[in-house]
């Protein structure tokens, strides 16, 4: 029995002295924070962080940079990247990291809280949002039956000088990834070819909704948050243009994937997987459905923001991720002149 009491008392003292240091481990994590290669919007990224940070007091510090070359700055650096984190617009970016061999596999339970549609099959990263291609098109311009059905219309004489696009950004390149998935290198050369004939080409997406908006083109194709996020603030260059989704699994219909992924080099890999626990989760998805990003939330059962046309009736076509090939598109496009 004494030696029974004794027992007792050293597992109660030892976690009275665990109960103690749990609060230093923390407190030096928290101190020691992790950084994060932000390819994704600023505000989202630093809403995500901040959440995280209150909820777990470890800090994040965000490097601001453009997909690609973030992604190009990680194939460079290595396992010497001081980065612990990436997150992406656009899933190619990852792609190429991925490839690069450069990811910690995804915690389980983290892919987990992710249909299986929005992350890669390796489970090398994991989606944390979602973006559909449109087109936006000068209401006083062209009615609902003057719009053209697919993507593939575009090419046609008929839209010559007609609509607008940014083809130098990483979101144009993956809805081009997504049409070279779906049809085919030969279909894909062709339709940009044709593109260069009929876009007027703009850079930025913004810059080409506005040009739609004033009429300087009947239309344009993007991304939809660049008009919810300006009907958030002003409106001024918005207000003469309407989203046209194209469905019926066309590659105008594309549903984009951002990701997020930890560095296998990290030496924080436990809170840099816990920063992607948490985005991925209820708290990120949160941020996505009651935030201004106007981004879709791809969590398992979380609901987008209420103002945007839902996922499930964009009748998206199945385009898995890992399958966008940048160098290819990029060289297709480079090939037809567009960069």
């Amino acid at each position: 029995m004494k030696l029974l009491n004794k027992t007792l008392r050293t597992i109660a003292a030892g976690a009275i002295a665990l109960a103690a240091f749990a609060p230093q481990v923390k407190a030096q994590t928290a101190g020691e924070g992790i950084l994060v290669y932000n390819a994704q919007h600023d505000n989202l990224t630093r809403d995500w962080a901040a959440g995280f940070t209150k909820e777990t007091g470890i800090k994040v510090t965000i490097r601001k940079g453009s997909d690609m070359d973030m992604a190009n700055q990680l194939v460079l650096e290595g396992n010497r990247t001081p980065a612990d984190v990436f997150l992406t617009e656009n899933s190619p970016a990852m792609v190429l990291v991925a490839k690069a061999g450069l990811f910690e596999p995804v915690a389980k339970d983290v892919l987990a809280l992710v249909p299986n549609q929005y992350s890669p099959a390796d489970g090398s990263w994991v989606g944390i949002a979602a973006r559909s291609t449109v087109f936006v098109y000068n209401k006083n311009k062209l009615k609902p039956d003057q719009l053209p059905k697919s993507m593939a219309e575009l090419a046609s004489p008929a839209w010559k000088g007609r609509w607008a696009a940014s083809p130098s950004g990483a979101d144009f390149q993956a809805i081009a990834g997504a049409y070279l998935t779906l049809k085919g290198e030969a279909a894909t050369a062709d339709w940009l070819k044709a593109m260069k004939t009929n876009a007027v080409i703009v850079r930025g997406n913004g810059n080409a909704m506005k040009a739609a908006n004033v009429g300087e083109v009947d239309g344009a194709l993007i991304y939809h948050y660049y008009y919810f996020n300006d009907q958030a603030k002003t409106g001024e260059n918005s207000r003469n243009i309407a989203s046209h989704y194209f469905r019926n699994r066309d590659p105008g219909a594309f549903v984009s994937v951002s990701g997020g992924g930890v560095l296998a080099s990290s030496k924080r890999k436990t809170e840099a997987m816990a920063f992607l626990r948490w985005i991925a989760g209820k708290g990120g998805q949160k941020v996505l459905r009651d935030g201004d990003s106007f981004e879709y939330a791809v969590g398992t059962g979380e609901a987008s923001h209420p103002k945007l046309e839902p996922l499930a009736r964009l009748e998206a076509p199945a385009v898995a991720p890992s399958q966008l090939d940048n160098k290819k598109v990029t060289d297709l496009m480079t090939a037809a002149g567009l960069l």
